[in-house]
This record gives C-alpha cells, structure tokens and sequence, in this order.
C-alpha cells in the first residue's frame, strides 16, 4: 500500500516509518522541515519526503489538497492538534483514501476516577490540547458509523524511546531530578507519591499503527488507548530510577505550595498536569481487536531513554548506571 505519514520525523515515526518501509509499503513523508528522524535507519533510504507547513496550508484550506495529491491508501496523522483541521482533512479525504489513522493523546481523558480507563470512559478532559484531542476522536468516530471516512484514532501514553528526554518521577523533565536521584540525596515529591504515570515506548506506539493498518476492518471507527503493561506511582517510579544508579530513593512528601517554591514555574506546571490526571489506562481493546503487544515494560522504555542521554551527554549523572 501507499502510505503517508504526516510528521514522520517525530517520536513516533521514528520508529513507525522503518516498520512500514519493511513491511513492504511505499511511504511518504510529510514534515515542515528537513529534521531527521531520532534514530538513523536504512529503510529512510527508501522513503519519499515532501515538506509543508500544515499550519500555513491549513489557514490557506490548502493542506488536504496537498495530502490528496500524494494518492495514498492510508494516511496516518501524527500532528492534528486542533478539532478543525481535523475536519478539513476528512472532508478533503472523504471517497478518496481508504484509511486514516489519527495519533491522539491519553489526555483526552481527565482526572482518574476508576482505574484502569477504558476508551472513552474517563472523566471530561481539561486543557486545550486534552480537549481538542477528545473532539477529534469523537468526530473521527461519527465519521465512520455515519458511512464517511474509515477512521482509527490511537492514543499514547507518555512517549518515551532514545533521543528524548522522558517524563521523570516528578512528572516533568527537570533533567536535576536525574542528578538528586543517581547521588542519592533527598527528593521532595508532591502529593502522596501514589499519582499515576502511564508510559509507552515509541516502538510500541509504531506496532500499534501498523497493527491498525493490518486489521483495517477490526480498527474501522475505533479508538485504542496505546501505552505500555502497566503504569508507574511517582513513589514507585523513583525507587526504580534510583536502583539504576545503585541507589535507594530517599523521599520528602511536601505540599504543592512547598514544590513550586523549589523548582521553576515551568516544571511545577508540568508535575501538575501529569500528576493530577494520575492516569492508568486499559490495553485490552487493543490487545483483543489488533492483537497489540507492547514489548516494553514503562521502566525499560525510560531506561533506555535515560540511557541514551547520558551515553551522548546529555544528561549528567552524579553515578553511572549500574543495570
């Protein structure tokens, strides 16, 4: 088949693009700019770029004529953010391609309630982005059962894979929380340390993908929660972390008022949004309909990202790793 990805040089694509290419699929690329993806690959040899500025052709009505021209059997979005340009590509796609695949997020849902979350049963999302990916995904369903677009929706967890920093303990990317954990000082947590973090390795969210694609039929006019086995509390997360440098975590419980004291706006802002959502979500509506199988664990796929960064300096560690 025809493939094109819409932002395949990202987290995702990295990892999708090589898979489909070795699948034997002709794919196309579409991105803003020349950036290369994460991690070199042989099969991007074989893979055709094209460059637009969807924001720019979105606002000119432009950018679906733009995907159209490209003749695909399926098209995976992995960078629609908004509920209209969401709407503009289906109208445009409608009775012309055969699939399109939507990359979501598991902020469509809110602060847990009930754990595990099933798709579309978690509280109503907050946020912009959270709200607009749930939009998204309700249209993209009514769009199916109404006799439209065949449409999938997937939605990740907290991405994590080599090149990137991942989601830390804290519910952030301070980079310091690496330095306090590998040294063995104290780290004051927020909250009671029990709030949910619910990763995925970007590999797993790529086999998600190509699982949809291959079960067009089981995927028509569904939506899939992607993340990893299981999830990770913040007290869980750091006594891990810190084992990787031969350490035992040693936690401060404060008060949210005490940690915005400690750390930048910016970072508090961050372990807020992860944090109060305390997400846990269910797999097996994927296990079952695409026979998703997630290689990773959640602390293997940050261990490899923190792996990474350290290996290229960028990440600095007051220990090396010891796993």
């Amino acid at each position: 088949m025809r493939i094109v990805v819409i932002g395949g040089s990202g987290h995702i694509g990295t990892f999708l693009i090589p898979r489909l290419t070795r699948a034997g699929h002709e794919v196309v690329n579409i991105s803003r700019g020349s950036r290369t993806a994460y991690s070199e690959s042989p099969e991007w040899q074989h893979v055709q770029q094209v460059v637009a500025d969807r924001e720019r052709e979105d606002a000119e009505g432009v950018f679906g004529d733009t995907v159209a021209r490209l003749r695909p059997d399926v098209v995976i979005d992995l960078v629609c953010f908004t509920l209209k340009s969401a709407e503009a590509l289906v109208a445009r796609l409608r009775g012309e391609v055969g699939h399109l695949l939507h990359c979501g997020s598991l902020w469509r849902y809110g602060p847990s309630q009930k754990l595990p979350i099933a798709e579309e049963a978690g509280t109503e999302p907050f946020g912009e982005y959270g709200i607009q990916k749930d939009r998204i995904a309700r249209m993209l369903k009514h769009e199916t059962a109404s006799g439209g677009l065949l449409t999938t929706s997937l939605h990740p967890g907290h991405i994590v894979g080599p090149g990137w920093y991942p989601i830390g303990p804290l519910g952030n990317f301070d980079p310091a929380v690496w330095a306090v954990l590998s040294a063995g000082r104290p780290l004051q947590i927020p909250g009671s340390g029990a709030e949910l973090m619910h990763h995925v390795h970007a590999d797993d969210v790529a086999q998600a993908f190509e699982r949809a694609i291959e079960h067009r039929d089981a995927a028509a006019g569904e939506d899939f929660n992607v993340v990893a086995p299981t999830a990770l509390n913040v007290r869980g997360y750091a006594q891990i972390a810190a084992g990787w440098f031969g350490q035992t975590a040693s936690l401060e419980p404060v008060t949210w008022e005490e940690f915005r004291k400690t750390t930048t706006p910016e970072h508090a802002e961050k372990s807020w949004d992860h944090l109060y959502r305390s997400h846990c979500l269910t797999i097996e509506k994927a296990k079952t309909l695409l026979g998703y199988s997630p290689s990773y664990e959640p602390e293997a796929a940050v261990l490899e990202s923190v792996r990474w960064l350290i290996d290229h300096d960028q990440l600095k560690a007051d220990r090396p790793l010891v796993v």
